[in-house]
């Protein structure tokens, strides 16, 4: 390997490296009380090292919601070629909690913690990206007429409010009234209810 080959794997493990620090940090500790300085002393570099890496630190939380977002849509891809737009909502449901309970950091991160949303608003292609597949799918079930024909951008949230708010109780351990191996009920019955809600079918 050159030397040249040797500079970009070590600046690619380093940048790795800034990013699963801050990620187990904004988990453990929460955003605000997360430095950039605290992020260098737990990698033992100093702040000005970080720097060579990320603007600031919420360049650090955008880097991360994007690959959060990136991996959220890879696994949506195999569900939009879906036809039936019935199914293709429910495949995007059980995307999206398989996503939630396999990378748990990354979905506190990207829709429970709190932290700022300026950069992200300004540039979250892929965020909303994810959402549009999910508006998409309410608009092509309408148009079959599997969902009444009212406003798309409310039923959309409805559904993923739904399933948000399952997720997020799992996630942050809030069911402890439950046993544990309820859970894949507890997660079909979810989906139920939102079928006889939403769905004409």
């Amino acid at each position: 390997m050159g030397m040249a080959e040797r500079r970009k794997r070590e600046k690619k493990e380093m940048r790795r490296n800034i990013l699963d620090t801050a990620m187990a940090l904004f988990v453990e500790e929460g955003y605000d009380q997360v430095s950039i300085r605290r992020i260098a002393e737990k990698i033992e570099y100093s702040p000005a090292t970080i720097y060579l890496y990320f603007k600031d630190r919420n360049e650090i939380l955008y880097c991360l919601h994007e690959e959060g977002f990136d991996e959220l849509l890879r696994l949506q891809e195999e569900a939009m070629n879906t036809s039936d737009p019935y199914q293709r909502l429910l495949e995007l449901g059980e995307v999206y909690v398989e996503f939630a309970l396999e990378n748990r950091e990354y979905y506190d991160l990207m829709f429970i913690m709190k932290g700022p949303m300026r950069k992200v608003e300004e540039e979250w292609h892929c965020g909303l990206e994810t959402f549009d597949n999910l508006k998409k799918t309410v608009q092509d079930c309408a148009e079959v007429d599997y969902i009444e024909r009212a406003n798309i951008d409310v039923i959309a949230f409805s559904i993923w409010a739904h399933v948000h708010g399952m997720c997020s109780l799992i996630i942050r351990d809030r069911l402890p009234m439950f046993d544990e191996s309820l859970r894949p009920d507890l997660i079909k019955g979810v989906f139920q209810f939102m079928e006889e809600k939403f769905l004409k079918k």
